[in-house]
């Protein structure tokens, strides 16, 4: 895959993130939503399948990195420096517990680096390790994140955008209706997983995302 020079071109609006199911479908719908991405929407993907051995996870990005996607789109690995090497990838995205990114740029200048983050403590740690964008949630009520606590809400969302200079990316329970309401709190763009698993509607979800973000 070429990189995208993300210091230069805007990163995507859209975050997608993979299922985390792929020890099933061996990343069958990973594979489907990439062939399906339209050519005039570019999107930042993250393969985040934490099920998978290192080596069917590498034998995953590896395929994923084979399929041409919209210019200006970036896939990245959660969490894998060495795998988002090895498979030509663009990025790497940090848990907000993992590595510090500074720490990681080192053996890997060339690569975007994400960090989620549930907190402003959370965020001036990872504005200090050289973060390249922002993910903050969950922002809404989503069945995925409640085992981790209540949602955070809108206006923690606009606190963390006033906060930073660097792109946001909304996620959690985000679907084209509220999305709106995310990027009047300053969000840069919104992220998801369970919204784009219908393939049969990832183009039309995809597009509806974009006219509202990009409005």
């Amino acid at each position: 895959m070429q990189h995208n020079n993300f210091k230069v071109t805007p990163l995507p609006r859209i975050c997608l993130i993979s299922n985390g199911e792929a020890d099933a479908d061996q990343g069958k719908v990973l594979l489907a939503q990439l062939n399906l991405l339209p050519e005039t929407l570019p999107c930042m993907v993250q393969i985040r399948e934490k099920r998978l051995e290192a080596r069917e996870l590498f034998n995953l990005a590896e395929r994923a990195g084979a399929i041409k996607l919209p210019a200006g789109s970036l896939l990245l690995c959660n969490d894998r420096l060495d795998i988002a090497l090895t498979a030509g990838l663009d990025g790497v995205h940090l848990p907000e517990n993992a590595c510090p990114a500074d720490k990681l740029r080192t053996f890997a200048p060339n690569l975007i680096f994400g960090c989620s983050i549930h907190s402003l403590e959370a965020l001036h740690i990872a504005e200090r390790s050289g973060a390249d964008y922002l993910l903050f949630g969950p922002v809404f009520d989503t069945p995925s994140k409640r085992r981790y606590g209540a949602s955070q809400g809108l206006h923690k969302l606009g606190e963390i955008c006033m906060a930073t200079s660097l792109p946001v990316y909304a996620l959690g329970g985000i679907i084209p209706d509220n999305a709106a309401l995310c990027m009047e709190e300053g969000a840069y763009g919104a992220a998801g997983l369970s919204v784009f698993q219908d393939t049969a509607r990832l183009v039309e979800t995809l597009e509806q995302f974009y006219s509202i973000i990009c409005q």
